[in-house]
């Protein structure tokens, strides 16, 4: 069950039934803790190949969930019991790719009254849920269970958006949810255009994907992505090789200082595989070094 805060911009999901309302000193609701990703939505236009991608090379195993009236909904691929890959069926034409994604909170109705008090909108337009899983739910049903040792990783730790207005990007993720930025960088030392926005209680980040101007539905592909945690790139890719999946690149390091390898599903979606801890000095500015919490 879901229900839509704002229409076309923010979700609430797994609604709490009974939850105390916690006000802010001056009387307003608080804003409770956003912990994490939880999950990302693209659509495809070829189940099998994206269950290939998914399934075989990333090594994601997954449930569905299927319309009242027949036939599939989407199918989760479990990263981890709290990150989901989440694909939908019937992509057309050059449509985005990516649906919408999601950050997890500690308490869904509390978030959406203060939400609500701020009368606040994503500024770029993306479809934003918040998440918090509930006893009997779905997902919860499923926690211990679909996590083979196949997954290339067991995190998530970053999703990549598009954004137009930096300063209006701004105001909803640090001012208004409490994002930190823990870099940024470009493609030379005097240009912007990544900023790794924080979630305020955890590790994970928001990508700030700056300058992009009339992407095709290949180019905001690799904008709208997703990021994977490992600790070492190199044993990751002769996996990868070894299950039939030849990457555009070899891994390289990126501009965080960082060992990084792009993979492509079936309508170009890059997941992009990371490594923990830049292995270099990163340009443009200092950055935080976060780890995952462990499964």
């Amino acid at each position: 069950m879901s229900r839509r805060l704002f229409p076309g911009f923010l979700a609430i999901l797994a609604v709490v039934a009974s939850t105390s309302l916690l006000l802010s000193k001056n009387g307003d609701p608080s804003r409770p803790p956003i912990i994490g990703i939880a999950h990302i939505g693209l659509k495809t236009s070829d189940l099998a190949a994206a269950q290939n991608f998914y399934g075989k090379v990333l090594g994601f195993d997954h449930f569905s969930l299927n319309k009242p009236t027949g036939g599939l909904m989407l199918n989760y691929y479990k990263v981890n019991d709290h990150q989901y890959i989440e694909i939908y069926p019937g992509l057309q034409g050059d449509e985005d790719r990516m649906t919408h994604f999601a950050f997890e909170t500690t308490n869904i109705r509390q978030l959406r009254d203060y939400l609500a008090s701020r009368g606040v909108k994503d500024p770029e337009g993306h479809n934003v849920e918040f998440v918090q899983y509930m006893p009997g739910s779905l997902h919860t049903e499923y926690f211990g269970k679909l996590l083979p040792a196949t997954r290339i990783s067991n995190h998530m730790i970053h999703v990549g958006v598009t954004i137009h207005d930096r300063a209006a990007a701004d105001r909803f993720y640090r001012e208004i949810l409490g994002f930190q930025m823990t870099w940024y960088g470009g493609k030379t030392d005097t240009e912007v255009d990544w900023v790794d926005m924080r979630v305020p209680n955890g590790t994970d980040w928001l990508e700030y994907m700056l300058n992009v101007h009339n992407p095709s539905a290949r180019q905001l592909g690799v904008m709208h992505h997703f990021a994977l945690g490992v600790d070492r790139i190199q044993p990751v890719y002769q996996e990868v090789l070894a299950r039939g999946y030849t990457p555009p690149q070899p891994p390289k390091i990126g501009r965080d200082g960082k060992w990084q390898l792009n993979l492509y599903d079936p309508n170009y979606t890059r997941a992009e595989v990371m490594e923990f801890k830049p292995v270099e000095k990163p340009c443009c500015s200092p950055m935080q070094h976060l780890m995952p919490p462990t499964e």
